[in-house]
This record gives structure tokens, sequence and C-alpha cells, in this order.
């Protein structure tokens, strides 16, 4: 049960260690379904990043003596499986890219708002440690957003979709 502000917290960091490892699993699938080459790149470098946010995860459970297991994201299961599902719905090429780069930046942007989530939590409970690691894991997933959109809207969306692909 949930009854301080530390419990929710601790909460709040195996709810973002879950989400981690989910994508820690489903990413290699996005990656090889994709076909630019910016975009493979893209999700190789945030699975990199993937690892370092969940081990991060870790040392902050293990500072606080909990575990970070515990938790199911419930919600990054759903966007996990509603772009597989997608994905699985389109043939290889443009498009499928494009179902990536949409699910890829709906991921992102939870995950955003739960660092941001966190991370105000630490500051408030004066975990001065956390609020750094947080921060950085904050700050990776912000850069992977940005990164993803720029691949769209600099190139996929602008002008790698062909005119069948647009109908």
């Amino acid at each position: 049960m949930i009854t301080t502000l530390v419990d929710l917290y601790y909460d709040q960091l195996r709810d973002l260690y879950s989400a981690e490892t989910q994508l820690l699993k489903a990413m290699p699938a996005m990656k090889s379904a994709a076909t630019c080459d910016d975009l493979k790149k893209a999700l190789g470098s945030h699975l990199e990043e993937t690892r370092e946010q969940a081990e991060r995860l870790k040392r902050i459970c293990a500072a606080h003596g909990i575990a970070p297991e515990g938790e199911t994201c419930d919600a990054m299961k759903g966007l996990i499986k509603e772009g597989e599902k997608h994905i699985e719905d389109t043939i290889p090429g443009d498009v499928r890219d494009a179902v990536i780069i949409a699910s890829a930046n709906r991921v992102e942007h939870y995950e955003i708002a739960g660092y941001g989530v966190a991370k105000a939590f630490a500051e408030v409970l004066e975990f001065d440690d956390d609020v750094s690691l947080l921060d950085k894991s904050l700050d990776e997933e912000s850069n992977a957003d940005s990164a993803i959109t720029k691949i769209a809207t600099g190139g996929l969306f602008s002008s790698g979709l062909n005119k069948a692909a647009v109908r």
C-alpha cells in the first residue's frame, strides 16, 4: 500500500524499471523491422542508453534498500503491444518506418513523463544523488525523442514517403 510520498516514489522507480526492461526486450525487434539506416542507428543507440537507464534505476533502488522488480508497467506493455501490432500490419519500407517512429515517440513521451515525475519526487524528498541520475535519464529520453522526430520531419515524412504510401 502506498501511504507516503516515499512509498509513491519507490513505486514510480519500480514502474520505470519495468518500463525499461520491457523496452530492452522490444527494441531489437523494432530496430530489425526498420529499413531507414538513420532510424536503425537511432534505435540502436537508444537501446544502449536504455540498458544504462535500467542500471541507474537499479543503483538508485539499491541505495534505498529496495528491489527494482515488483511492479509491472502496464502502460509500457500497452504501448509496446500497440507498436508491435502496427509493425506487423505494415510491409517493410517507409510506412513501416513511420509506424516505428510514431510508436517510438509515444514511448519516449511516456518515459519523459515518468522520469520527470520521479525526479520531481526525488527533489521534494531531497534525494540529491537520485535527482542527478534521474536527470541524466530524462535528458537521454528527451534527446532520443528529438532524434527520432528529426528523422521523421527532416527526411522520412517530408520526402521519403512516396505518393502511393501517402494515399
